[in-house]
């Protein structure tokens, strides 16, 4: 059952600068897609949009429909989106430091949204927060929940984040590069947590990151970002395995080997376009192997050979794309 459909959103910053420029992409109940892509290249925008949470006054909505439940969020008042966030779609945040309340404890922030969202009584809200923190494996909740966030470790602060956007019971839950900063072994925890929570407790995904080894870990669908656009979207196994646009090949090529790697590194030649200055057309085209006279026009989203499920923007898109092409 298809819970989110995102039609042609577009996101300007004035005067007329296209940050995210007609993305479109479907979710369904259950489901977890990764969302992949440089830096800058529009992931967190995209997804902060879906909440209504956009940064700064000259950001704005120019154009696209988000349907949620049969709803189009973003045509919902300020006050009906109150009752959406949270509740029903859910945020972690990139850094848990600086959006936990610094003078709240952990408990009383669990608690809150409990009370706020299913008006649960203050002794039934402190306890459902010492069993949001023991699910998201917060060792003895029964003391963790006094704790204020400066008292837990860097892992702990990401488990108690993810505690706090499932208190209100989303249907939906962003996670923003939820390990970032973080070693590789709390890593690994943190990502076999959510994957966990998901199938418990039935939840869609949207992890947004830069690390193809996450999304190959964790997510049953890949939509590739650049420069503020969609540019491959498709299941896992045939993106990673056989991708269609050259920017999904060059990604996957940078990723270092676990065994059998020689050499240095495969690199993108050139660095991602500037907001202020997209190139015209394919905005991947200046850093293209594969560029032509036909990519100063905009490619449109089209399905690959073998799937119509699996669909790239790149005028090349149905000739094989050979590994570290270029």
């Amino acid at each position: 059952m298809t819970l989110l459909t995102v039609s042609q959103l577009t996101i300007s910053r004035a005067p007329d600068i296209k940050l995210v420029d007609n993305v479109s992409f479907q979710l369904n109940a259950g489901e977890m897609l990764g969302l992949v892509g440089e830096s800058g290249s529009g992931k967190t925008v995209t997804c902060r949009a879906l909440m209504r949470l956009l940064p700064g006054e000259a950001l704005t909505l120019t154009g696209g429909e988000v349907q949620f439940g049969g709803r189009d969020i973003l045509s919902l008042s300020e006050g009906q989106m109150a009752a959406v966030r949270g509740r029903e779609i859910g945020m972690i945040f990139q850094n848990p430091a600086s959006h936990l309340n610094p003078v709240m404890t952990i408990g009383e922030q669990i608690a809150e949204s409990r009370r706020l969202h299913f008006g649960t009584s203050r002794r039934q809200a402190w306890e459902d927060a010492k069993e949001l923190l023991r699910q998201v494996g917060i060792p003895d909740p029964q003391t963790r929940v006094h704790n204020y966030p400066h008292e837990f470790s860097g892992g702990m602060r990401q488990r108690a984040m993810i505690a706090v956007a499932l208190a209100p019971e989303p249907a939906l839950l962003i996670a923003d590069e939820p390990t970032t900063a973080l070693d590789v072994t709390v890593q690994m925890q943190i990502l076999r947590l959510l994957s966990d929570l998901r199938r418990q407790l039935g939840l869609a995904v949207i992890m947004i990151t830069h690390d193809l080894g996450v999304v190959a870990q964790t997510c049953d669908r890949i939509a590739v970002m650049y420069g503020g656009r969609l540019c491959e979207v498709g299941g896992k196994r045939e993106v990673l395995a056989q991708p269609l646009h050259p920017y999904t090949r060059g990604l996957i090529d940078c990723q270092p080997a676990s065994v059998g790697g020689q050499g240095r590194l495969v690199t993108i030649n050139g660095q991602p376009p500037v907001a202020s200055s997209f190139p015209p057309g394919c905005r991947f085209h200046p850093r293209c192997p594969r560029a032509s006279a036909a990519c100063l026009q905009q490619p449109a989203l089209r399905a690959g050979r073998d799937s119509l499920a699996h669909a790239a923007a790149c005028h090349h898109a149905l000739q094989p794309l050979t590994q570290r092409e270029g």
